[in-house]
């Protein structure tokens, strides 16, 4: 049991009702973010909302702890939640089960590349609250699955990446299946004009808030950046891991031929990293982002797309193994790192011809990015122009330089890569 004394009292300020406040206090959480502390009272006194905060600072909980307090577990759907992609409907799901653990809250995620029979069983026991991507739930709308009388409020979740993806008309064939008054609120890192007029159609009267102003990358990332030629990267990369020992790491690169192909040089040099990309089987995908979210798997290489929603506690070093071409992406991927208050590192590998991109993302961010030297690291002569072909990948043949270098010692830890048995 609680005491009302034990209980986080800046939260309780909002207006969470006891049930709410001892998840809060069980999750850690004494003090709530500027996000939740604008959000929370006005989704409990039944506005419309449209919120422009960066990932990280908090939006689950802002929109998640209101909605959980005005369920009524004795009713059926009165809640869904739009997010751009699988991992992101998985994590919000996850998150509101922590936020009111109890056996009667049931919340389904329903996305693409799951069987539909399976979402159907789980909508088939009555959720109060469902959370998917806009294609699935269009599926289940017109399977008759899915039913929107008693929906009390509808989120939009990251809702600019939505609109980047694509699901413009999606969203727009969703909310207009709500025949009934109820809340709308929207989240976004940016809120252009489509977004202004999509809120202008659907939501009445909102309130807007902006805590993203002044925020683009926050004070506990330590970022810095490492000059490395084209053939170098690979071993530059391996020096980086060898010296900073990163307890929980996201690699990035621009596409997925180079995040397979990195994944695979740093698996034969005994690093245990996983890729995640949109050409891996949705199975596959959860097994590797469950792993990593219990600390299990050190290192994820991935592209930007598959990465969207990735919200996992922990992590300490974000690694752009290719600088992003816009800048605005720079800031999405170190936001993955140094969240809710904790401190990490983004570390950039930046070639000679990258000076005016580095440049770009040093004016958005109003900041300098000091240059991080690695000790010991002598760079290798350019490849032979033979080999130049392979240059241009960045990994496998064209960290041709880093072939012929020694494993590492003492990277990767316990882990090898697997021996091929002999035919007999």
């Amino acid at each position: 049991m609680h005491r009302t004394s034990d209980l986080p009292a800046a939260f309780a300020e909002l207006g969470l009702t006891t049930p709410l406040l001892q998840a809060v206090k069980a999750m850690g959480f004494t003090e709530p973010t500027d996000v939740q502390r604008k959000m929370i009272p006005l989704v409990l006194a039944g506005r419309d909302v449209l919120v422009q905060a960066r990932t990280g600072t908090g939006k689950t909980a802002a929109f998640g702890l209101p909605i959980l307090q005005m369920i009524d577990l004795e009713d059926r759907l009165q809640a869904i939640i739009l997010a751009p992609t699988r991992e992101l409907a998985v994590q919000v799901a996850a998150e509101l089960r922590r936020l009111r653990p109890s056996e009667r809250l049931h919340v389904v995620p329903v996305y693409g590349g799951q069987k539909i029979r399976h979402q159907l069983h789980l909508l088939g026991r009555k959720p109060h609250v469902v959370v998917g991507t806009p294609g699935r739930l269009i599926d289940l709308l017109n399977r008759r699955a899915l039913v929107f009388d008693r929906i009390r409020v509808a989120v939009l979740d990251e809702v600019d990446r939505m609109l980047d993806i694509g699901f413009r008309d999606d969203i727009r064939n969703i909310l207009s299946r709500i025949k009934h008054s109820h809340q709308t609120l929207l989240a976004s890192a940016t809120v252009g004009e489509e977004i202004k007029r999509l809120a202008g159609e659907y939501m009445t009267d909102p309130i807007e808030l902006d805590v993203s102003r002044d925020e683009l990358t926050v004070e506990e990332v330590t970022q810095a950046y490492v000059t490395a030629d084209p053939w170098d990267k690979f071993r530059v990369l391996m020096s980086l891991l060898e010296s900073e020992a990163p307890r929980l790491a996201i690699i990035f690169c621009n596409t997925k031929h180079t995040v397979r192909r990195l994944t695979k040089r740093l698996y034969g040099a005994g690093v245990d990293a996983k890729e995640i990309h949109g050409d891996l089987v949705q199975r596959k995908r959860e097994r590797i982002m469950d792993r990593f979210r219990r600390h299990n798997l050190n290192v994820l290489v991935a592209t930007d797309l598959a990465a969207r929603g990735i919200d996992v506690r922990g992590i300490t070093h974000i690694i752009n193994y290719d600088l992003p071409e816009d800048s605005s992406v720079y800031v999405h991927r170190i936001g993955r790192t140094a969240r809710m208050g904790t401190f990490g590192k983004a570390i950039s590998l930046v070639t000679r011809d990258q000076g005016h991109q580095l440049t770009e993302i040093e004016r958005l961010i109003n900041k300098e990015i000091s240059q991080q030297e690695l000790e010991g690291f002598e760079p290798s002569a350019a490849p032979q122009i033979g080999r130049v072909e392979a240059v241009a990948v960045g990994v496998g043949a064209g960290s041709v330089a880093a072939v012929a270098q020694p494993r590492p010692r003492g990277l990767g830890g316990k882990f090898r890569p697997a021996r091929r048995r002999r035919r007999r």
